[in-house]
C-alpha cells in the first residue's frame, strides 16, 4: 500500500484546509482511518483519486489518503481458494459436482461391461481383432482378454470428457493447496487414483490405439467415497449444524462395504475374462459370500491374477474394517456416554419435558419421575435428562427398565451449549425444570451456576417455561423471568418457623404437595397408620366453580357458606379462590366474599372432581330428620343448609359473643334455662351479616389485649408497633407486616450472652422472659434466617403469644444482617456451636419449647452423599438423649436419612416401622417414610420435598403461590393465613369435627384443613434406659442414703428432682455405684416385707440400674450449668414424651371425633381484608371473640 509522508506546516496547511459541512460524506475528520473496511471509498475530494505518492506533497497535511486493506485476497489464487476451498457454500457445490463426476464414470463403467462382447474380437482400436479362446486348463493365460476391452466411440468420448475435467480440477485443487512439499501432495493416495483414472484417457485422445486400453475406471468409488467425507463436512459447516459422529461413522462404513464389494465384483469379473467368462452378477455373488465368510464354493476364481485379487481384498478387508468397527464401537460407547440426540421428528410429533441437573442420583432422578408420571395426562411425555456429569451405574440401571427406557432420554452435556441444547430440542420442549445442587459446599456457586443455565435457555428458547430452583433467597431476583420459582431457604426456614407456633406444618405441606391415593398403610393393623396414610392422599386441587358440581349451587353464597356445605356434603375442604379479574389466589377470603360462577376454586380432596362418581344416599330419610345441632353418622346431605335458608329453627344463639383472643376454646354456649338441653350451634349464613360480630373476630386489633393487662404488662407490651421491616436482607422479599420495635436496637443488645451499657443481662434467665425460647442453631446467619423471624413476627400473631428467638450461630453474623433484624422484638444471637453443651446452656436451652437444627453447608463436602446428614443427625440424637422434653426440629438433605431420628437400635417398634417402610417402597409408594415417628410428629422434614413442590407446578400452576401464602412467605390483601388451635376439655361438646367445621364458619370464619393428633403409645423394648416403669421416681442419692425409713410410698410420682447442694458434686462417688449401694440396703430392708414386696423391691433395683444412665446424663447437665452459674431449677430431667406418637389428618371425614389436646389447622381470613369499610364500628363492638389462640397450651414461667 502507498503510504504518504505528511508533514504540518502553519502556513500551508491553514491553505489547504477545507471546510466540509459537519454530518455529510465529505467530513474527513468525522471517519476514523481505523475502520475495519476494504476501502474507504471517497471522501469527496480529489485527494482519495491520486494515484502516485508523490502525488501528495506536503502541502496536504489534512487531505484523506485511500486506505486498502486485505488486498492480500485480491490475489487470483486467493479468490480462487476462496471458491473452491473456504467458502463453505461454494466448496460444498463443487464437492456434489466431483461426487456426482465419480458416480457417473463407475456407472459408465457398468455400461461398458454390459455392452463388451469379447466373441466379437479383442485388440487395440482400428486393430485387427483376435478370435476369443475359451478357457483351458492346460493352456496358458491369454493377457489380452485382461489389457483389452471393446470400448465404443460414443462411451469413450464421454469418459475422456469426465476424465479430462475431473484432471483439471484435481490439478487446480493440488494447486491451491499446495503449502511447500509437492511430494505431500503427489503421494497421497487420492492423487495417485486420480491420476490412474484420467491420464490414460486424456493419452488416448492423442494415441487413438489405446482407446480400447483396460482402465480401472472403477476405482473411482473410493474417490467419491472421500468425496462424499468432505461433502457432509461442509454440509454441516454450511447449514451450522452438527451431526452425531456416530452417524458420520456408519456411513463411512457403509460406504466402505460398498467400495470393498465393487471393486471386487468388477475386478474379478474382468480378470475371468481370460478365464471362466463371470457375468457381473455372479461376480458381486462371489464377493458377498466370499466376505460374509459363507464361501458356497459353486462359484470361484478359475486363474491365479483373479484369485490373487480376492487374497488382496480380503487382506484389506480385514484391516480396514476391522478398524471401522472398532470406531464405530469406540463412538457406540461414547454415544451412550452422552446419550446421543433427541429426535427431531419426535420432539415435533411427541411433547417432552428437559431436566436440567449439575449431577443426577438414582433419588432425585426417582423422585422425579414417580412425580412426574403420577399425573394421567402425562403418561405420554417424554423426559430428556441434560447433565454434563457421566451417567452413573445406578442411574443406567434404573433407566434400562422397560418402563423408564422407553420414556426417559438421558444427555451428556451443558445448558450452556447451544449444541447441547439443539440436542435437546429445548426450543420444542414443553417446559425446563433447573435444578440447583444441594450437596456443594459453596451454595453460592451453585446458585451461580443455576442462574446461567436459565439464562442459556432463556436465551436459546424463550418460549420454553422455566422451572427454576434456586438455594439462597438474594439469588432470586436473577431468574425472576421465570414462571416459576422455588427458593429453598425461604422454604426451609418459613417451615421450621411455622413448625413451632403450629406443629407439624412441615409434614402437612410435604403431604399436600405428593402424589398419593391415600392408599399406603391400609392393610397395616394399627388404626392410626390406616386413618393417617387415608388422609395422606389428600392433595390441592382446582375447578372452575360453574363447571364443578361441588360448588355450583353455593353460587351468589358467601364463601364461608359454601365452604362448610361442600365439606358436609361432600367431604372436600374449600380453601381459596381465584377471580377471573385478578390473578392473586385468595386463601379464605371470608364471609363477605360472594362466589360467582367465573371463579376458581381452589379444594383439598382425595382426587379432582373431575375423576368422582357422585352417589348419593338415605337423602329422604335424612330430609325428614332435620335438626339443626345434629351431625350424626357420614351422611352427606346438607341439612344445615336446608336448616340456613328456612331459617325458622329455634336454636341456642344467645351466646354467641365473641371470646378473648388469646384464648384457644371454643366457647360452650349456655343453657336457655334447662339444664337437660344439649348445646346448638348456629348455623353459616349464606350472607354475611352486617350486623353481626363476625368484624370484631377478623379486625379486633391485638392492642386490646393490653387493654385488660396491669399496668406492669401493659408497659412492656406497649413498646411494639406494627409496620413493614425498614431493612430487607435482599432483593425480592416479600413485605409483611409485622410486630416491630418503635427504635432499632443497638447491636450490642442483640447479644445474648454479653451484657452491654444498654443492659447488663448474660443469659436467657436474666431476661425474664415470660413465652418459651425458640433456639434456632445454624452454621451462618445466611439471609434465609430472615425468613425464619419474619413468620414469627407477623402482625396477626398476638403480642402476648410472642416467643423470644435465639440464634446459635457458629460464625458472627455480618453487619447486614444485623441491620435486618434489630429492628423486631425479642430477637437475639449469640456465637456457639450445638455440639457444645455450654453453648446449649447459656444460651437457655431450659428454657426453651423448640430447638431448630438447620443442616449445615460445611457437612455438604462428604465423599458419600448420604453422609451430609451425618453431623446433624448425631448431634440431634445428643440433644434428645440429653434433653427429652425439648421439641427439635430439623431438616434433612435426604429422606432416606429420617429412620436415624430419635434412633432406638433395640426398640421392636420402630422395627416394624421400618418393614412398613419397606413394604410401602416395594409397593410403589412416593411416601415411603411417612410412617416414620418424627416425620409424622413434625420433628423432621427433607427439602426434598421443595423438588416435588417444583414438578407439582407444571400441572398445578398454582402450588408454589398456594404453598407460600401457607407458609406466610407472601401476604397477598384479602387473603387468610395458616394458625392453629388446641382442643381442651372445654371444646370436647363440639364431639366431631364436622360440627367443628361448622362451629369456626358460623362464629370466627374460619376454615379448618386437618388435625395434628397425639396419642399415648407403649414402645415395647429392651433397651435399658428406655424402659418407662408405671411409677417413675426421682432419686435424690444422698438423701436415700441418710433416710432410715422409707418416707414415702413406691407408687407415688415424684415431678420434681432435689439437687444436692451441701458438698461439691467431685466429692461423690459415680452415680452408678450409689444407686446399687441404695438398692442393697433396700433389698437388706426387704426381709421384714412379705414375699410379694420382696419380688417387688427386686423389680425396683432393676428398674433403678437401667435408669443409670438417664441419671448420669442429668448430673453431666447440671454440673456444667453450676460451673456456669446457672440455677438448674429449671431443668426437667423426667418429662420425657417418648411414650406418645403423633400424626397428621388431612382433611378428615366430618364424623372424626375429636380428641383431647387435638390441634386443628386453621386458615383465619385475613384481619386487614375489610380495614377500610368497617374502621368506623371496631371500635364499639365488643372486645372478645371465638378464635384461636396459641397452638400448644404452654405455660408462662417467670424465668
Amino acid at each position: 500500500m502507498a503510504r504518504a509522508k505528511l508533514k504540518n506546516s502553519p502556513s500551508e496547511s491553514n491553505a489547504h484546509v477545507k471546510t466540509v459541512p459537519a454530518g455529510t460524506t465529505e467530513d474527513v475528520h468525522g471517519v476514523s482511518p481505523l475502520l475495519p473496511s476494504r476501502r474507504m471509498g471517497s471522501m469527496g475530494s480529489d485527494v482519495g483519486q491520486r494515484p502516485h505518492a508523490e502525488d501528495f506533497s506536503v502541502d496536504s497535511s489534512f487531505s484523506q489518503v485511500q486506505v486498502e486493506f486485505y488486498v492480500n485476497e485480491n490475489t487470483f489464487k486467493e479468490r480462487l481458494k476462496l471458491f473452491f476451498i473456504k467458502n463453505q457454500r461454494s466448496s460444498l457445490r463443487i464437492r456434489l459436482f466431483n461426487f456426482s463426476l465419480k458416480l457417473l464414470t463407475c456407472l459408465l463403467y457398468i455400461v461398458r461391461v454390459l455392452l463388451d462382447n469379447p466373441e466379437e474380437g479383442i485388440g487395440c482400436w482400428e486393430c485387427e481383432k483376435q478370435n476369443y479362446t475359451a478357457f483351458n486348463q492346460s493352456t496358458n493365460i491369454n493377457w489380452s482378454h485382461i489389457f483389452w476391452v471393446d470400448r465404443k466411440t460414443p462411451l469413450w468420448a464421454v469418459q475422456v470428457s469426465i476424465a479430462l475435467i475431473s484432471f483439471l480440477e484435481t490439478m487446480l485443487l493440488t494447486y491451491l493447496s499446495y503449502k511447500g512439499n509437492i511430494w505431500e501432495q503427489i503421494f497421497r493416495i487420492s492423487f495417485i487414483l486420480e491420476m490412474i483414472n484420467t491420464v490414460p484417457f486424456i493419452i488416448t485422445i492423442f494415441w487413438p490405439p489405446l482407446r480400447n486400453l483396460f482402465i480401472p475406471v472403477f476405482l473411482n468409488c473410493w474417490l467419491a467415497k472421500y468425496a462424499l467425507e468432505n461433502m457432509i463436512n461442509d454440509l454441516h459447516r454450511a447449514i451450522q449444524r452438527t451431526q452425531s459422529a456416530m452417524f458420520n461413522q456408519v456411513l463411512i462404513l457403509i460406504c466402505t462395504l460398498l467400495c470393498l464389494v465393487f471393486t471386487g465384483t468388477c475386478g474379478i469379473q474382468h480378470l475371468e475374462r481370460a478365464g471362466e467368462k463371470l457375468s457381473l452378477f455372479k461376480s458381486f455373488y462371489f464377493c458377498i459370500v466370499t466376505f460374509s465368510t459363507v464361501g458356497y464354493g459353486d462359484v470361484t476364481p478359475k486363474i491365479w491374477p483373479s484369485q490373487l485379487l480376492v487374497v488382496i481384498m480380503i487382506c484389506v478387508a480385514l484391516v480396514v474394517l476391522p478398524l471401522q468397527f472398532e470406531e464405530l464401537v469406540y463412538l457406540w460407547m461414547e454415544r451412550q456416554k452422552s446419550g446421543g440426540n433427541y429426535s427431531r421428528h419426535r420432539a415435533q410429533t411427541e411433547k417432552h419435558v428437559v431436566l436440567c441437573v449439575s449431577s443426577l442420583k438414582i433419588d432425585l432422578l426417582m423422585d422425579f419421575l414417580n412425580e412426574f408420571y403420577a399425573h394421567p395426562r402425562l403418561q405420554d411425555y417424554y423426559v430428556v435428562i441434560l447433565c454434563p456429569t457421566e451417567m452413573d451405574i445406578q442411574v443406567r440401571r434404573v433407566l434400562q427398565i422397560p418402563l423408564w427406557s422407553q420414556r426417559v432420554i438421558y444427555l451428556q452435556g451443558s445448558a450452556l451449549k447451544d449444541q447441547d441444547l439443539m440436542r435437546a430440542k429445548m426450543d420444542n420442549g414443553e417446559a425446563c425444570f433447573i435444578l440447583s445442587s444441594r450437596n456443594e459446599v459453596d451454595r453460592t456457586a451453585a446458585d451461580h451456576q443455576t442462574i446461567l443455565r436459565a439464562w442459556a435457555v432463556k436465551d436459546f428458547a424463550p418460549n420454553c417455561p422455566l422451572y427454576v430452583q434456586i438455594l439462597k433467597p438474594e439469588n432470586k431476583f436473577h431468574v425472576k423471568f421465570a414462571d416459576h420459582v422455588v427458593c429453598e431457604e425461604e422454604c426451609k426456614y418459613a417451615m421450621l418457623a411455622l413448625n413451632c407456633v403450629c406443629p407439624a406444618t412441615s409434614t402437612l405441606i410435604t403431604l399436600l404437595v405428593h402424589t398419593s391415593r391415600g392408599q399406603e398403610g391400609q392393610e397395616s393393623p394399627e388404626q392410626w397408620q390406616r386413618m393417617y396414610g387415608r388422609c395422606s392422599g389428600n392433595e390441592v386441587y382446582h375447578i372452575r366453580m360453574g363447571d364443578s358440581k361441588f360448588f355450583m349451587e353455593y353460587e351468589g353464597k358467601s364463601f364461608t357458606y359454601a365452604a362448610f356445605h361442600a365439606h358436609k356434603k361432600y367431604g372436600v375442604c374449600l380453601i381459596g379462590i381465584r377471580r377471573e379479574e385478578n390473578k392473586s389466589i385468595l386463601l379464605n377470603p371470608g364471609p363477605r366474599h360472594i362466589m360467582a360462577a367465573s371463579d376458581t376454586c381452589f379444594y383439598i380432596n382425595i382426587t379432582k372432581e373431575e375423576n368422582s362418581a357422585f352417589i348419593f344416599k338415605q337423602e329422604e330419610k335424612q330430609k325428614k330428620k332435620g335438626f339443626a345441632g345434629s351431625y350424626d353418622g357420614p351422611s352427606r346431605l346438607p341439612v344445615h343448609s336446608i336448616i340456613a335458608s328456612m331459617g325458622t329453627v329455634a336454636m341456642d344463639l344467645q351466646n354467641t359473643e365473641c371470646r378473648p383472643a388469646n384464648s384457644s376454646k371454643l366457647a360452650l354456649p349456655a343453657e336457655n334455662g334447662s339444664g337437660t338441653r344439649r348445646p346448638s350451634i348456629a348455623p353459616v349464613l349464606e350472607l354475611a351479616d352486617t350486623s353481626s360480630l363476625l368484624p370484631c373476630d377478623l379486625l379486633s386489633d391485638q392492642s386490646e389485649d393490653e387493654m385488660t393487662q396491669s399496668d406492669e404488662e401493659g408497659s412492656a407490651v406497649l413498646e411494639y408497633v406494627k409496620g413493614y421491616p425498614p431493612n430487607s436482607p435482599y432483593i425480592g422479599s416479600s413485605p409483611t407486616l409485622c410486630h416491630l420495635l418503635p427504635e432499632k436496637a443497638p447491636f450490642c443488645c442483640l447479644r445474648l450472652d454479653k451484657g452491654c451499657k444498654h443492659n447488663s443481662f448474660e443469659d436467657a434467665k436474666a431476661y425474664g422472659f415470660k413465652n418459651k425460647l425458640i433456639i434456632v442453631s445454624a452454621e451462618t446467619a445466611g439471609n434465609g434466617l430472615y425468613n425464619f423471624i419474619v413468620p414469627l413476627r407477623a402482625y396477626y400473631r398476638s403480642r402476648k403469644e410472642l416467643n423470644p428467638i435465639v440464634l446459635l450461630l457458629d460464625n458472627k453474623p455480618e453487619h447486614h444482617f444485623l441491620e435486618a433484624i434489630c429492628c423486631f422484638p425479642m430477637v437475639y444471637y449469640m456465637e456457639g456451636t450445638i455440639d457444645n453443651l455450654d453453648s446449649l446452656l447459656q444460651c437457655g436451652i431450659i428454657y426453651a419449647d423448640n430447638l431448630v437444627v438447620v443442616d449445615k453447608e460445611s457437612t455438604m463436602s462428604a465423599e458419600e452423599d448420604y453422609m451430609a446428614d451425618a453431623k446433624t443427625i448425631v448431634n440431634v440424637q445428643t440433644m434428645f438423649r440429653l434433653f427429652p422434653s425439648l421439641s427439635i426440629i430439623t431438616e434433612l438433605t435426604h429422606p432416606s436419612n429420617m429412620r436415624f431420628m430419635q434412633f432406638r437400635a433395640k426398640d421392636s417398634y420402630s422395627l416394624a416401622l421400618s418393614k412398613l417402610e419397606k413394604r410401602e417402597r416395594e409397593n410403589g409408594s412416593n411416601l415411603a417414610f411417612m410412617f416414620r415417628l418424627p416425620f409424622a410428629a413434625g420433628r423432621v422434614f427433607s427439602i426434598s420435598m421443595l423438588d416435588t413442590l417444583l414438578y407439582q407446578s407444571f400441572v398445578k400452576d398454582y402450588m408454589i403461590t398456594i404453598t407460600r401464602l401457607l407458609l406466610g412467605l407472601d401476604t397477598t390483601p384479602g387473603s387468610g393465613y395458616l394458625c392453629a388451635m388446641k382442643i381442651t376439655e372445654d371444646d370436647l361438646w363440639i364431639r366431631t369435627y364436622g360440627r367443628l367445621f361448622q362451629k369456626l364458619c358460623s362464629s370466627s370464619a374460619e376454615i379448618p384443613i386437618g388435625i395434628y393428633r397425639t396419642e399415648s403409645h407403649m414402645f415395647a423394648t429392651s433397651e435399658p434406659h428406655d424402659i418407662r416403669a408405671q411409677s417413675q421416681i426421682s432419686i435424690n442419692v444422698e438423701d436415700c442414703e441418710d433416710t432410715k425409713d422409707v418416707k414415702e410410698h413406691w407408687g407415688i410420682k415424684t415431678s420434681h428432682h432435689r439437687n444436692s447442694c451441701s458438698s461439691d458434686q467431685s466429692e461423690h462417688p459415680l452415680l452408678r455405684r450409689k444407686s446399687m449401694q441404695w438398692a442393697r440396703r433396700l433389698s437388706r430392708k426387704g426381709n421384714k416385707h412379705s414375699s410379694k414386696t420382696a419380688e417387688w423391691i427386686s423389680q425396683q433395683r432393676l428398674s433403678l440400674y437401667r435408669r443409670s444412665e438417664r441419671q448420669e446424663l442429668s448430673e453431666l447437665v447440671k454440673n456444667r450449668m453450676k460451673h456456669l452459674g446457672l440455677p438448674t431449677t429449671g431443668y426437667d430431667e423426667m418429662n420425657d414424651h417418648q411414650n406418645t406418637l403423633s400424626y397428621v389428618l388431612i382433611n378428615p371425614p366430618p364424623d372424626t371425633r375429636l380428641e383431647l389436646n387435638d390441634i386443628v389447622y386453621l386458615i383465619r381470613s385475613d384481619p386487614l381484608a375489610h380495614v377500610a369499610n368497617d374502621g368506623h364500628s371496631r371500635k364499639s363492638s365488643c372486645s372478645n371473640k371465638l378464635g384461636s389462640g396459641n397452638p400448644e397450651t404452654r405455660d408462662e414461667t417467670q424465668l
